[in-house]
């Protein structure tokens, strides 16, 4: 099975995190959201993946080379011309079966059953605004129709970037056809073009529910993702000294932080390093070695080797920074 995880968009939505990382590599709990879905597909079975990367390519090299246990090969998209161009440039000829699985989602599912059955099958949710995705129309579970983004959406089943396809080959054909028919939405080529090809083909595609699926696209729902996880995994906090201060759970705190005479937490995501004192921070996101003196924080993310001090109550920072209030 080709497994195959884009991850070349430049995440211009998260901006300024992104100017200096990756999307996929920004932390969630203490880990980046692309280790989740590695681990992921380990558990579902893989042995070897593909990485599409673009936008700060060497930064997901150097993280993921010999970290884990299987074999993983690193395609450069470029030009960068939209999901279904990634997928393509990730497969290859004498491919059997795919799946792909989009670099900047975590979800709570099992695809293994739908592999096992060896029938296409893709991710769906329901959502109560479908216009902003890939939106499928169904009978039962089989897939009639699909549309990227309508303004008038068939159904509220949103694809939500998980995807198996049993012929790889047949799909990287579909693909090439809408790219040579210039079938584009916004200028790039969508995937979910390529699967209406693949049943105007007579191929049948099932749908799978998923019951757990944070999308890290932007600020928000990365703090809802972080959430997320600390509910689900607890947190943690290992080798963090904590002096005169409240922990309330979940957090994660990294390595070698000092917590002084501060209230931490629900939702603290911190990284290693970071020192925060006289300070109150709820829902919120710190990357490692930050310093945060006499502020209160909600909702807010800050990124790596960030300066805090002052006060204030919603903030975007970037790395780097340094903010005085």
């Amino acid at each position: 099975m080709k497994v195959i995880i884009p991850a070349a968009g430049v995440g211009s939505r998260l901006r300024p995190y992104t100017y200096t990382l990756p999307k996929t590599l920004l932390p969630i709990a203490g880990k980046p959201i692309l280790e989740y879905i590695i681990q992921q597909v380990i558990e579902w079975g893989a042995t070897s993946l593909t990485i599409i990367h673009g936008h700060l390519g060497d930064e997901i090299k150097k993280y993921v080379k010999g970290r884990f246990d299987l074999e993983i090969d690193f395609r450069l998209q470029e030009p960068q011309l939209g999901l279904g161009h990634a997928i393509h440039t990730g497969i290859d000829p004498g491919d059997e079966d795919a799946l792909v699985i989009l670099g900047d989602t975590i979800l709570d599912t099992d695809m293994v059953p739908a592999m096992k059955r060896g029938v296409n099958a893709i991710g769906v949710k329901e959502v109560d605004d479908p216009r902003k995705f890939g939106v499928v129309e169904v009978e039962g579970n089989k897939v009639i129709r699909l549309v990227e983004k309508p303004k008038e959406p068939p159904s509220n089943l949103a694809i939500v970037g998980v995807y198996y396809i049993r012929d790889a080959v047949k799909l990287k054909s579909a693909i090439k056809e809408t790219m040579q028919k210039s079938i584009t939405v916004k200028g790039e080529y969508q995937i979910t073009d390529a699967l209406q090809l693949l049943i105007d083909w007579g191929e049948v595609i099932e749908t799978v529910p998923i019951t757990g699926w944070s999308d890290c696209g932007n600020p928000e729902t990365l703090l809802e993702t972080n959430r997320y996880i600390l509910k689900r995994d607890g947190g943690g906090m290992e080798g963090v000294e904590v002096k005169q201060s409240v922990i309330i759970p979940p957090v994660f705190i990294g390595e070698g932080a000092v917590i002084d005479r501060s209230i931490i937490g629900p939702y603290v995501s911190i990284g290693k390093n970071c020192k925060i004192s006289e300070t109150i921070i709820q829902n919120s996101m710190i990357g490692g070695k930050s310093i945060v003196q006499r502020a209160m924080i909600s909702k807010t993310l800050i990124g790596y080797r960030a300066e805090v001090i002052g006060r204030l109550h919603q903030v975007n920072l970037g790395s780097s920074s340094w903010l005085k209030l």
